[in-house]
């Protein structure tokens, strides 16, 4: 291998791989020879030995042909550290699965196939979900290895069989030298771009990991196609569950503990939606410079999500929530969001001002106090919500023409002679399922077994310091002493702000001077090309 490799492009799996070889190679070299004659034997036995050790012969790029296709996906992010790749990562990514996969199947061929790198190969991607966030509608585009026929294997193809044909034809009439020989060559039947080609969720979903899932896949993107900026609308989910965490009794600084307003929360939901400045919902990342905080919200509710309920018998409602929640406790629900784009961290934020709604800590009217940048230009700083529950439900495209972009359904492929056609998408899927289900059932025999009713008719405990049980999104409350409320909390650096700062870390007196400096470069390039 040469003497100037980057290991620090390489993934965490290429380098323990690459650290298990170099073992390897270490166990297989000969101790130093006690005598000339034995070792040589020992020298030859050990190249011997590794003479055996074949290598798989990999697949000439250059004799194949290549298509672009968009891929549709699904994974839960619970193990990940993110959908995109980064070399200092503790976890693996999303997109590191996916490179290995594609590279393992010789789909795409890059340079060097321990460093992740797309950049071969037209890649794009819609969304880059954060650490434990999953996706059921995630979306790539790149060029693949394709089935078609090149023109040069087609060219041999044909020769081979005028060859078998010559051959048989010449037999023939060593027989029978009457018969008149067909000399015409038959053309093969043309190439279907769907039926003749490979199968790639199939392929795929062989060496992906069982929580990642190629769901379908696009034959005929539009020209000039991008995952991330031909995408027309992106849709968001974050479930909950109502009780929000295990009910207790009311606190002098908290009315119903545990439990959520629903019609609260939808009201405060519903001002979301239009387009406004989200500066005061996001995480600023001063390197990039942002200056558009502008984003539209097509759509924004509480929704509940129906047959979703594992009873626990010991729940009952507060009085004053009696008549919106009735029926099977605990319930699902989930926040649902519909946009063109967003801000990093942006549905998070938005989520952790409807719990605080929902717990009656704030009004709903927040929600216009905080897009009110002219007056309100920097962000309170709050804690924003847990990520598990968060969830890129679909990514939509259109073509050319506005109509929706056809996908091929894992499903469509399936051969009801053959129902494994479809490789463990269905029957994966169930496996995971039916496992954290086990567990779910389980602890929710013990929970009943040993919980009990809450008395609501008890009074309250009225001493102490009013306190209050925060819920950001995660398993269980977080104790946080008397709440502050939010439009009173400390205030983040504006935006503008952020990014002189970091500017004037790296040595430049704005960042209005760091970009004039880069433009200034990039001209001067350009001009000397």
């Amino acid at each position: 291998m040469a003497a100037n490799v980057d290991y620090g492009k390489w993934s965490k799996d290429s380098l323990i791989e690459r650290l298990v070889q170099l073992e390897k190679e270490l166990q297989a070299r000969p101790a130093p020879p006690a005598a000339p004659v034995e070792g040589n034997a020992a020298s030859e036995d050990a190249q011997a030995a590794l003479k055996k050790r074949k290598e798989k012969p990999k697949m000439d790029p250059t004799t194949k042909s290549f298509r672009f296709i968009a891929l549709r996906l699904a994974y839960l992010g619970r193990n990940y550290g993110g959908f995109e790749y980064s070399a200092s990562g503790v976890l693996p990514s999303i997109e590191e699965e996916l490179f290995k996969a594609l590279t393992k199947t010789c789909l795409i061929f890059p340079e060097d196939e321990r460093a992740v790198d797309f950049g071969n190969c037209e890649y794009s991607k819609c969304g880059r979900t954060d650490r434990g966030v999953s996706a059921f509608g995630q979306v790539i585009a790149l060029q693949v290895r394709s089935a078609k026929p090149t023109s040069a294997s087609r060219n041999k193809r044909k020769k081979v069989v005028e060859q078998t044909q010559g051959a048989e034809a010449q037999a023939e009439a060593t027989q029978t030298e009457s018969e008149p020989m067909e000399t015409d060559t038959p053309e093969p039947p043309p190439f279907d771009p769907i039926r003749d080609e490979i199968d790639y969720p199939k392929v795929l979903n062989r060496v992906l990991p069982p929580d990642i899932r190629i769901l379908g896949w696009c034959p005929s993107p539009p020209p000039d196609f991008s995952a991330r900026f031909s995408c027309r609308e992106r849709q968001y989910r974050y479930f909950f569950t109502q009780p929000a965490f295990s009910p207790s009794l009311p606190s002098p600084g908290q009315k119903n503990v545990g439990w959520l307003d629903i019609d609260a929360m939808r009201d405060a939901a519903k001002r979301y939606e239009g387009e406004h400045d989200f500066r005061n919902f996001c995480k600023i990342d001063p390197a990039k410079n942002i200056t558009n905080f502008k984003r539209g919200i097509l759509e924004a509710t509480i929704e509940e999500v129906p047959d979703m309920g594992s009873a626990m018998q010991y729940l009952s409602c507060p009085p004053d929530l009696s008549a919106t929640e009735s029926g099977q406790l605990p319930k699902v629900y989930c926040f649902k969001v519909r946009g063109t784009a967003f801000l990093w961290h942006q549905i998070r934020n938005m989520v952790s001002i409807l719990f605080l709604v929902g717990q009656g800590l704030e009004k709903p009217d927040l929600v216009d106090k905080l897009l009110d940048i002219e007056k309100n230009p920097r962000r309170p700083v709050y804690v924003m919500a847990d990520e598990v529950p968060l969830v890129l439900w679909d990514c939509l495209f259109t073509d050319e023409n506005g109509a929706e972009l056809p996908w091929i359904h894992v499903e469509d492929s399936i051969d009801p002679a053959k129902p494994n056609t479809a490789f463990g998408t269905t029957e994966g899927l169930w496996k995971l399922w039916r496992e954290v289900k086990m567990d779910e059932i389980l602890a929710n025999r013990l929970l009943n077994l040993v919980a009990q009713p809450l008395n609501y008719d008890a009074l309250p405990f009225k001493e102490g310091p009013p306190s209050v049980k925060l819920f950001e999104g995660g398993n269980s409350g977080r104790q946080a002493g008397k709440h502050v409320p939010v439009m009173k909390m400390a205030l983040m650096e504006t935006p503008e702000e952020q990014s002189n700062k970091f500017a004037q870390r790296r040595g430049f007196a704005s960042a209005e001077d760091r970009d004039q400096q880069r433009y200034a470069k990039k001209a001067q390039a350009n001009a000397a090309e």
